[in-house]
């Protein structure tokens, strides 16, 4: 996925990332804090197979951009997960989950 729908997902993926704020770096009016790690799970999301697997996959992505300790524990990732899990099958046109 590239172009205009991958853009818009990625905004979309950040933003869920900014509002839940999950390691405390989102600060107004920087709100591309969360950037960097949202192209990283677009780029991974057709692996996941459900909401348990994006948790699983948006979990690595902080440990690896950052560390175990700060990217803290999977089930912080839940709720932002299932955000992301349902705007990836049921929000966006169905063209750009494939």
């Amino acid at each position: 996925m590239d172009g205009p729908c991958r853009r818009e997902l990625a905004a979309r993926v950040s933003r869920i990332l900014f509002d839940a704020d999950p390691i405390g770096i989102a600060v107004e009016p920087h709100v591309d804090e969360y950037d960097s790690e949202a192209d990283e799970i677009i780029d991974r999301l057709p692996d996941a197979q459900d909401a348990a697997d994006t948790r699983s996959l948006v979990h690595q992505v902080f440990v690896t951009w950052f560390d175990d300790q700060i990217a803290g524990p999977e089930d912080r990732y839940t709720s932002i997960a299932d955000q992301i899990w349902a705007l990836w099958h049921g929000g966006l046109d169905t063209s750009m989950a494939e």
